[in-house]
């Protein structure tokens, strides 16, 4: 199947970028991977597929449950972190929504936040459920729309700033979005044929320093990190100026933030 400009745009930002992500935002990402796993049923002997592994967080929880893992990502640089972070598990480059196994193969499918990132969900979510085995689950976690208020600060700050988005970052076409809400997500998996479908929202606090926080997107890490450096100099440094102000709503007298986040799970059977 062909790459959309999304799909495209999406291999852009991510270039290159594991170590960035690794070293930011994958610890927030992390703190879904325990409830995505229970979702999966993930446990001794069973064959998982991790889909968007980025650098090995669900694969090295998976292995540690004693699961068979498999593990792939879009981003070559991403595969080689979670090769070194799990050495046991089949870790490969592959790109959503043409994985390069066979019907059925899998007893469970994980995938954190990577339907936030392809460009044909509907597609995708289709050939997750190929590739479990009738009767296994399939759980995936995404960033809900509205975002919580500590997901949204640098969104904020950019949208303070004035800055635009430039033609090379296009949306997710409009024929192939869904709604970032429960209902959106189980509808985009009842749609693919998944059966006993359900949907939770996780809530939790990320503590952070303001500057590891604003680390991520000064590296051109994700969405945002490629939108702020698109900008012009001055609007740059008004982003800043306005992620440092907006920042002091969750700082802490230690010096932390407090950034409340939410994601939504869901999970199904084939």
């Amino acid at each position: 199947m062909s790459a959309t400009t999304f799909d495209d745009s999406e291999r852009t930002i991510w270039a290159g970028r594991a170590g960035a992500y690794a070293d930011t935002f994958a610890r927030l990402c992390a703190h879904a991977v325990p409830d995505l796993l229970d979702a999966a049923e993930v446990g001794p002997g069973v064959r998982l597929l991790d889909v968007g592994t980025g650098p090995g967080t669900v694969a090295a929880a998976a292995y540690a449950r004693g699961a068979t893992v498999t593990a792939v990502d879009a981003e070559p640089s991403m595969v080689e972190l979670a090769r070194a972070a799990v050495p046991a598990a089949d870790c490969r480059v592959a790109v959503l929504p043409d994985l390069p196994f066979g019907d059925g193969e899998f007893d469970a499918v994980v995938g954190n936040f990577v339907l936030n990132h392809v460009g044909q969900p509907r597609s995708a979510v289709a050939e997750l459920r190929r590739v479990v085995r009738p009767g296994g689950w399939v759980a995936l976690t995404i960033w809900p729309t509205p975002p919580a208020p500590g997901q949204s600060l640098i969104g904020r700050a950019i949208q303070a700033a004035g800055a635009r988005r430039p033609p090379h970052l296009p949306p997710l076409q409009a024929e192939e979005d869904f709604a970032r809400t429960a209902e959106g997500l189980t509808s985009l998996l009842a749609a693919a044929g998944l059966r006993e479908v359900s949907c939770e929202t996780l809530h939790w606090n990320h503590r952070v320093g303001a500057e590891e926080w604003w680390a991520g997107p000064a590296a051109g890490v994700a969405f945002t990190g490629q939108l702020i450096q698109s900008q012009p100099p001055a609007v740059r440094a008004d982003i800043k100026a306005f992620f440092d102000e907006f920042s002091a709503e969750f700082a802490d007298t230690d010096g932390l933030l407090t950034l409340p986040h939410a994601a939504l799970l869901a999970r199904a059977r084939s």
